[in-house]
This record gives C-alpha cells, sequence and structure tokens, in this order.
C-alpha cells in the first residue's frame, strides 16, 4: 500500500494534534493544527487511509519541510 507523509507548509508550533496512530481518516481530515505568524492552520490528509505514524506532538516547533505524519 502507499504511504503519504504530510509534511509542514512552513516553520510554526504544533498546537494540536487530532489524529492517533492506528486511526483510519479520510481525504481533508485535520491531522494537526500548526500556528504560524499568529494564524492557525489545519494540516489535512491528502488521501483516505489510516495513520501509520505521527512525528510531532502539541508544543514542538517545527521548520518547513519537517514530517508530520505518515498516511497509509
Amino acid at each position: 500500500m502507499a504511504e503519504e507523509i504530510i509534511e509542514a507548509p512552513m516553520v510554526g508550533k504544533i498546537i494540536e494534534v487530532m489524529a492517533k496512530v492506528g486511526e483510519k481518516i479520510a481525504e481533508g481530515d485535520v491531522v494537526c493544527t500548526l500556528e504560524s505568524m499568529k494564524m492557525e492552520n489545519p494540516l489535512v490528509s491528502p488521501i483516505d487511509g489510516t495513520v501509520k505514524e505521527i512525528k510531532v506532538a502539541a508544543g514542538d516547533t517545527v521548520q518547513a519541510g519537517a514530517e508530520i505524519a505518515v498516511i497509509e
């Protein structure tokens, strides 16, 4: 099965992680929320699938391109 890696589009702080490992999610479901420049940006799943891995936690600061989650 193909894997899709969700990456941070910009530098910011993870303020909430909604998805859990093993959870089935649909395309467009919010995986986590990234705060950048005082704006909250939802990071959504690009595909239907199962969350294989979450690589961040609330409070983490991430760089642009950092891996956030793996969807399978």
